[in-house]
């Protein structure tokens, strides 16, 4: 009821010319046409699919590591694991005005820091405002994937490390062996949320750049904002919104099928 009906009356619009008011008049495929040869889109999946990568490349390292030490019983670990949740806790609107404000070039952490920043116009260049939307939303996610593996790490059954310290294995050598084929299910799980989170961001580009510089981080999602609400071509977004759809379901799909997940078993000792 909340998600097929409004996917299906989405496709459904997809085939019409609709600016919002009056009856949608249908057009067929051409909203689809017009997509294809329109530079800023197809620069716009590009966008996406490099968001997404460098994303599951910064989180993945980072979360599994915080998430092993999670389960562990060092000394403070679950003080420091509850300051490490709490970007957890905050919407992606408050935590991109949050680093909006932070990074702000002129009254900002750049203004103070220009020996490490430049001018501190960390907006007006496209790799840069890149490097910031990886790091934002590295920020906000990590510890909702950090939670996935501390519960994964902690269902790794002891006598495999106990039995790796009997041929003795260090801490390393006990990680590599050991820790990562155990979350081998959890990694694709991970990887999976990211890709599909990924490809479908978009408050964090609206209140952080905007799309800007010129279109330099305008990703598919924001593209679709930018035709439903400011050009009033709902039958054009609504396009876009298929296009992503489709997208994030067949990568998904290939990435269940070439991991095995969809024959997943399970790890635990026994089972």
């Amino acid at each position: 009821l909340f998600a097929l009906v409004p996917l299906a009356l989405v496709a459904a619009l997809s085939l019409t010319s609709w600016n919002g008011l009056g009856e949608p008049e249908f057009t067929g495929l051409d909203n689809f046409r017009r997509l294809a040869g329109d530079p800023v889109m197809l620069q716009s999946l590009w966008l996406s699919v490099l968001l997404t990568l460098l994303g599951v490349a910064v989180q993945t390292p980072l979360s599994m590591l915080l998430g092993v030490w999670a389960a562990g019983h060092q000394r403070n670990r679950a003080v420091l694991s509850a300051v490490y949740f709490l970007p957890l806790l905050l919407s992606a609107a408050a935590v991109s005005v949050l680093w909006r404000a932070v990074l702000d070039p002129n009254f900002g952490v750049p203004a103070q820091a220009s020996w490490l920043f430049g001018d501190g116009n960390l907006f007006g260049e496209q790799g840069t405002a890149l490097g910031v939307l990886v790091f934002v939303s590295a920020w906000q996610f990590t510890p909702l994937h950090t939670l996935i593996y501390q519960g994964a790490a902690r269902a790794i059954p002891q006598v495999l490390y106990q039995a790796a310290q009997i041929d003795g294995a260090g801490r390393a050598r006990q990680f590599l062996h050991v820790t990562l084929p155990q979350l081998r299910n959890t990694v694709v799980t991970s990887t999976i949320l990211m890709v599909v989170g990924g490809l479908t961001t978009f408050d964090t580009v609206l209140i952080l750049t905007q799309g800007g510089p010129g279109t330099d981080t305008t990703i598919s999602a924001f593209y679709m904002y930018q035709k439903a609400f400011k050009s009033f071509d709902y039958g054009t977004a609504s396009a876009v919104g298929v296009l992503l759809a489709l997208v994030a379901t067949v990568v998904s799909l290939i990435m269940v099928r070439l991991t095995g997940y969809d024959r997943m078993r399970s790890t635990m000792e026994g089972m």
